[in-house]
Order: C-alpha cells, then sequence, then structure tokens
C-alpha cells in the first residue's frame, strides 16, 4: 500500500508538473503571438503613412490629417473585430510618428497628434481613456528611441496631447489620464517635474503670500 502511495503521488506531482508546463509553453507563445501581430501593426501603419504622406506631398499637414484617419480606421477595425483597440494603439502610435519621420516630417507634431487622435477617439467609443492615451505615449516614445529623436521632447508634447484630449472629456478624464501618466513621464528624463502638474510640490508655509509684518501694518496706518 505504501509503494501505492507513493506511486500515486509521483503521478499526481508528474501531472501538476505537466500542467505548469504546457500554460507556460501557451503564455509564452501567446505572448510571441503579440509581439508579432505588433510588430505586423507597426510596420502597417508605418507604410500607409509613409507612402500617404509622399503621395499627397502634404508635409505641414501630416501630424493632424493622417493621425486622425489612422485612428479611424483602428477603431473600425476593432469595432468590426470587437475587441483590441488598447492592444493596437501603442503600435498604431508607433507606426505614425515612424512614418513621418521616414519622410522627414515633423514626428514631435506627428506624436502629439497621434496621442490626441487616440484619447478622442478611444471617448467616443466608450474604451478605457487613460490606457490608450498611456499607450499611445508609450508608442510615441518607444518609435523616438528607435529613431534617435529628442525623446524628453516628444514625451513632454505627447503627454500635454493627451492631458488637452482629456479635458475636452471632462474634469475625471483629466485626472485619471495624468494618474496614468505619471509613471510614463517619470521614465522619461526632466519630463515628469516639468509637465505633470501633480508632481509639483505643494505650497509650503514660505511659500505662501506672506502676511503683513507688525512693522508693516503700522508703517501704513498713516498713510491711509
Amino acid at each position: 500500500m505504501a509503494g501505492e502511495e507513493v506511486t500515486d503521488t509521483t503521478k499526481t506531482e508528474e501531472t501538476i508538473g505537466k500542467v505548469g508546463t504546457a500554460v507556460k509553453e501557451g503564455i509564452i507563445g501567446t505572448l510571441k503571438g503579440i509581439h508579432e501581430i505588433e510588430a505586423e501593426i507597426v510596420s502597417l501603419v508605418r507604410n500607409t503613412v509613409s507612402q500617404t504622406i509622399r503621395t499627397t506631398g502634404a508635409l505641414a499637414d501630416e501630424g493632424v490629417a493622417v493621425s486622425r484617419d489612422v485612428i479611424k480606421g483602428t477603431i473600425r477595425a476593432t469595432e468590426d473585430v470587437g475587441t483590441g483597440l488598447i492592444l493596437s494603439t501603442k503600435s498604431v502610435a508607433k507606426g505614425v510618428v515612424m512614418g513621418v519621420g521616414d519622410v522627414g516630417g515633423d514626428t514631435v507634431s506627428a506624436a502629439r497628434h497621434i496621442v490626441k487622435a487616440s484619447v478622442q477617439g478611444a471617448a467616443e467609443i466608450g474604451a478605457d481613456v487613460a490606457v490608450v492615451a498611456r499607450r499611445s505615449v508609450e508608442g510615441v516614445i518607444e518609435a523616438t528611441k528607435e529613431m534617435g529623436g529628442n525623446v524628453p521632447e516628444v514625451a513632454k508634447v505627447a503627454v500635454s496631447g493627451a492631458i488637452e484630449a482629456a479635458g475636452t472629456i471632462g474634469t475625471t478624464a483629466v485626472k485619471t489620464v495624468t494618474e496614468i501618466l505619471v509613471g510614463v513621464a517619470e521614465g522619461v528624463k526632466e519630463v515628469a517635474g516639468a509637465l505633470l502638474p501633480k508632481q509639483r510640490p505643494a505650497a509650503g508655509p514660505a511659500d505662501k503670500e506672506p502676511a503683513p509684518t507688525r512693522g508693516a501694518s503700522s508703517a501704513k496706518a498713516p498713510s491711509a
């Protein structure tokens, strides 16, 4: 009986071990699949944006018009599939910035417009605005890093664009978007403290408007 118990225990442990291995392999496969999908989206958006700009030659308007159309296309695609906006937002934002950069366009302006368009688009379909904002900002920062651009500048513009877009939605949206972007901004040198309002130190006693001193009040009395 003892031998049977040991055997049963061993079989159980082996079965549990196999389940753990299967889950691990499944997760790895899924993550690899997600990475491949994101890379495909970046490539698709990048090529589409750069070709569109080359065709139209409208470099002055690429940040506004192309970003808006790309986001509209993304939203329509996710509505047809039923999900995926949050997953695809980062890749779309990254692809737009890289596509604009490929043709020598203003990537800083493009970053701002794609983030604003993402936030506004998310609000229109009832998606999580804060998460979409974060993913968009992460996408433009990642694109800028890979292209060797000015990351702090792009991050500032992208974050401010997200907060500005949230302002058209409501006070709650501004608060949630600002809070979720703190972590993103803190990862980029000189961004958080320079831009996000909640990063500013609270005013201490020394920072408040000084109250009139006894000497000052007595000096003002004769002139009154």
